[in-house]
């Protein structure tokens, strides 16, 4: 096994056998969002992390002769609606992604399928939705630090549906896309076919931490004006407080996916929900600490 630790947002050369006998590619690096990227969004800084890299990884892809290219998108490629109208989105809806993060992996998309029409290269795009498992960083990282140690919110079911996916079901459909002629040319989201809210995903979480659940939840307008006082924290000293719009918003707004076109076209079946992979997940978490 080679390793080939390298920047592929740098303009310097990649190194001229570093595809050398592969036959496919499965690309997943880039730079991820964070909310942080809607208070200072930066679209050169993705455009070089996720674009770029994109092109050059293609390039030398052609040039090696590799025959299957996966990229490992993300479901901000699209575009979500003002307001969910009751029905999850799926490919054919095609909405102009709205952060630097979701333009970036759009551009690189494109810059995928263009180059399986040009080169007759088998290539496809993954979108995955909010991904979990053992090890998991971001934002799921967050909360169950929060809720371990007591600081989660104890949010109202306000009703919100978001898409997860347990990472190895993004192994398992990066292998089919791979493997399977229907992908080539194709774009697909990956959830694992559930509908969560956020209070779903906090009950479960705090009862793998062995954590109890508040009777009482905190109401709305509450959690309102504490993000109104973090914008202003914000404003006045450039810090992000605890809690904040953006921040407000990634908990109680939806986010839901259909998956049905990866399963109808390449036969990907999840194999984990959240539940069920939170003991994996709540261990490693205990053993990184």
């Amino acid at each position: 096994m080679r390793h080939h630790p390298l920047d592929l947002s740098s303009a310097a050369a990649l190194p001229p056998d570093l595809l050398d006998g592969v036959d496919v590619v499965f690309h997943l690096a880039g730079k991820a969002h964070a909310i942080s990227e809607q208070r200072s969004a930066d679209d050169a800084e993705y455009h070089a992390a996720n674009v770029d890299s994109t092109a050059r990884l293609l390039e030398a892809a052609v040039a090696a002769g590799v025959s299957s290219f996966v990229f490992v998108s993300s479901a901000k490629a699209a575009g979500e609606p003002a307001e969910w109208n009751g029905a999850p989105l799926d490919e054919g809806v095609d909405l102009p992604p709205d952060t630097p993060y979701g333009r970036s992996k759009r551009a690189a998309e494109e810059l995928v399928l263009a180059a399986g029409r040009r080169h007759g290269l088998h290539v496809c795009n993954l979108r995955p939705t909010l991904v979990y498992g053992p090890g998991v960083k971001g934002n799921l990282h967050k909360m169950l630090h929060a809720i371990d140690h007591r600081r989660f919110p104890p949010l109202p079911d306000v009703g919100n549906r978001r898409s997860l996916v347990y990472v190895g079901d993004v192994a398992r459909a990066a292998l089919l896309a791979a493997a399977t002629p229907e992908a080539a040319g194709q774009t697909f989201l990956v959830t694992d076919g559930q509908e969560y809210s956020t209070y779903r995903l906090y009950t479960a979480a705090a009862a793998a931490l062995d954590r109890r659940v508040p009777t009482v939840t905190t109401p709305m307008w509450a959690l309102t004006s504490a993000a109104r006082a973090g914008d202003a924290v914000w404003r006045l000293t450039g810090r992000r407080a605890p809690i904040d719009s953006p921040a407000l918003d990634r908990l109680v707004e939806s986010a839901w996916y259909s998956s049905s076109k990866i399963t109808r076209s390449l036969g990907y079946r999840p194999v984990h929900t959240f539940e069920t992979a939170l003991p994996a997940m709540v261990a490693r978490y205990r053993a990184d600490r």
